[in-house]
């Protein structure tokens, strides 16, 4: 049986390591091993980063909601509790969106939530 050499699908390997490590500085763009390190780390912080993204948006848009209720004269806990007793299913992306874009809609979504308290 012939003896199989891997050298192409080693270099291949490290070619394409080398390439998701390009603009890193240094020899971590230029050396296998220390780019191999950077492109780990570099995926795990991006892993981490795609989570936290979600919370931040979360958190940003509670903020928002919160508020344009308190410019209604209602805090979020009790305006949330009121949308949900109303049957008035809209995520916090869209009422954020609304209380910046349409105050006038969002009012009356407030007066409908504080009318099923």
């Amino acid at each position: 049986m012939a003896r199989v050499k891997g050298a192409m699908m080693t270099r291949k390997r490290r070619n394409k390591t080398l390439k998701l490590a390009k603009g890193y500085w240094g020899s971590k763009s230029k050396h296998f091993k220390m780019a191999k390190q950077a492109v780990m780390k570099s995926g795990s912080y991006a892993y981490i980063g795609r989570k936290q993204k979600k919370r931040e948006f979360r958190q940003l848009w509670i903020s928002r909601i919160s508020a344009a209720a308190k410019m209604n004269g209602m805090n979020y806990s009790t305006l949330m509790n009121g949308l949900k007793k109303a049957g008035i299913t809209l995520n916090r992306k869209m009422l954020s969106e609304i209380a910046i874009n349409d105050p006038a809609g969002f009012t009356s979504i407030v007066e409908q939530a504080k009318a099923a308290l």
